[in-house]
């Protein structure tokens, strides 16, 4: 299972990577797995400003839709279009081609409430 160092995490299978004041996020290797074959992004939510753990959107996959929750407060920026014609991009590059929106974040502090890639491997069991 890949869990990148670099990356933090939450307890939703999120990934977050902070780059200055802006997050970029996506569902971990874990939850792609979980969920199967991915069908749909659904993010409508872009130039909105959300509280940490506000539902930003939804990912459906051939078996069930899962709500996705915002890991950082702040402004969805950027949603990867890509996303609409190749949903199936989550599945086998969930850190890479596969992210789904950027933050521009509004409270650095939560930061910290964030899993290091250790603590997210003891959640799922590694």
């Amino acid at each position: 299972m890949n869990i990148p160092a670099e990356l933090k995490y939450t307890k939703d299978h999120e990934w977050i990577k902070i780059e200055g004041d802006i997050a970029t996020v996506g569902v971990t290797d874990f939850a792609q797995g979980e969920l199967g074959d991915i069908v749909y992004v659904e993010v409508e939510t872009v130039d909105e400003t959300l509280d940490r753990e506000e539902v930003f959107g939804t990912v459906e996959a051939v078996k069930t839709v899962s709500d996705l929750f915002l890991p950082l407060s702040g402004e969805i920026i950027e949603f990867n279009e890509n996303l609409e014609n190749e949903p199936e991009k989550v599945n086998s590059d969930p850190y890479g081609d596969g992210w789904m929106i950027k933050i521009k974040i509004s409270n650095q502090e939560e930061i910290e409430d964030l899993l290091d890639a250790a603590a997210y491997q003891e959640i799922i069991g590694g």
